[in-house]
């Protein structure tokens, strides 16, 4: 399943056209990822929730030379699936 699905199921339920089911399904992932951005978690009961994790910085290595190179910290996303959710895919 894709964006194109999501907004595809959002039209059947909801009805009106599919500009707005698409516009709908785009404003959730976007205020998501605003969320996401500002450091905050995104709870979603029954589903999980979004988070951010920083990752250290550390040393990798370029598979191509060898040579070895320094990789920043950064800040990845992450998410843990619900109860709910897990029972539901079992």
């Amino acid at each position: 399943m894709n964006k194109a699905d999501l907004a595809q199921k959002v039209h059947e339920t909801l009805g009106g056209t599919k500009v707005q089911a698409e516009g709908v399904v785009e404003n959730i992932i976007d205020s998501i990822i605003g969320a996401l951005k500002e450091g905050e978690e995104v709870s979603i009961a029954g589903l999980g929730i979004f988070s951010t994790k920083m990752r250290p910085a550390r040393t990798g290595r370029n598979p191509r030379t060898g040579e070895s190179i320094q990789v920043p910290a950064m800040r990845v996303p992450k998410f843990r699936a619900a109860k709910a959710l897990k029972d539901a895919v079992r």
